[in-house]
């Protein structure tokens, strides 16, 4: 599932995001969704959000198992 719409996305799902600093290479890091950071019902670039870790990027991916 994809990550440019608001509404797939809620704390406590697996994603893959691109941190700001990966944005060249496409790097992904995976992890569980803290907060919700973009308030617009959708991005082109996915939805940024805060992982429990406390790294921040843009949704790529959702994890479904």
């Amino acid at each position: 599932m994809n990550g440019q719409l608001r509404a797939n996305i809620r704390p406590g799902l697996e994603v893959d995001i691109v941190l700001k600093q990966d944005q060249r290479t496409g790097k992904r890091t995976r992890g569980i969704v803290k907060d919700i950071l973009t308030n617009s019902a959708q991005h082109p670039h996915g939805i940024k959000v805060r992982l429990t870790d406390g790294q921040v990027g843009r949704v790529q991916e959702i994890i479904t198992q």
